[in-house]
């Protein structure tokens, strides 16, 4: 083995089932919101503008999953959702 490859920074992902896009966790956390009682469209929002979990239910696991991703990638989703209709 040549010792050049040692020299650079390599980058590797393992993907495990808990890899969702953010469509599926926007989809996932809006039912867990709806079947607590809550106006999810405001929960959600709420979440994106503040980043505080406390608007998002911890009913299904609803929480902890939103909080795997980054808002913005969440926001990004919901743009591109948007103008695809």
């Amino acid at each position: 083995m040549s010792s050049e490859k040692f020299d650079q920074t390599m980058m590797f992902r393992v993907k495990t089932d808990e890899d969702v896009s953010a469509s599926e966790v926007l989809h996932t956390v809006y039912e867990a919101l709806k079947e607590k009682g809550y106006n999810p469209i405001n929960q959600i929002v709420g979440y994106l503008l503040s980043g505080d979990p406390a608007y998002i239910t911890s009913h299904n696991n609803a929480r902890a999953l939103i909080r795997k991703m980054e808002r913005d990638e969440l926001l990004e989703e919901l743009v591109r959702s948007y103008l695809a209709q």
